[in-house]
């Protein structure tokens, strides 16, 4: 399956889920996550701020557990920065709809010790498939010392992620 083929497929995939549905399969996998090793040991985590069809991340951005959060910012077609998370109020909407952190610009990458990143599918490999701008693929190099995990529901893992040499894979997936 080709990559536009697979994020129709899973575009139409999350239509039939309801909202009640996403929402209790996102409380699981963020669950799940709250209680990963690598998220308990990380100091700094780059996050995401969920869109409606993605694994909601508002838990996490909440609680925090002491850590420092960090979330993308689109600066440019194909550019993202790091804004340090200052808390709801410290937010506005972004490019293409995302909520996006109005702080101050994070640029020490070397303290970040793991990265969230969402994903339209993901497969047991590591392998991530995006909307399509590669932003991801592009910053991701820039902190190669993150562990990252996709974060993703279960119909959303599937058997093969068709990749490209630019694309960056995870170090684990949780749904």
């Amino acid at each position: 399956m080709r990559k536009a083929e697979l994020r129709q497929a899973m575009r139409e995939s999350k239509r039939r889920h309801t909202g009640d549905e996403l929402g209790q399969l996102s409380l699981a996998a963020v669950t799940r996550l709250m209680t990963h090793q690598h998220y308990l040991a990380a100091r700094t985590v780059m996050l995401y701020c969920s869109l409606p069809d993605e694994v909601d991340t508002t838990r996490l951005l909440a609680e925090g557990q002491g850590k420092t959060i960090v979330l993308p910012r689109v600066t440019g077609p194909e550019t993202m920065e790091l804004r340090l998370y200052q808390g709801p109020a410290s937010m506005a909407k972004g490019a293409f709809g995302i909520m996006e952190p109005t702080g101050q610009a994070f640029t020490d990458y070397q303290a970040i010790d793991l990265a969230i990143v969402p994903g339209m599918a993901f497969d047991p490999q590591g392998h991530r498939l995006g909307r399509g701008r590669g932003y991801y693929d592009r910053f991701l190099p820039l902190i190669p010392q993150a562990y990252k995990i996709g974060l993703c529901f279960p119909f959303q893992l599937v058997g093969n992620v068709p990749t490209e040499p630019t694309d960056i894979a995870m170090d684990e997936v949780v749904c």
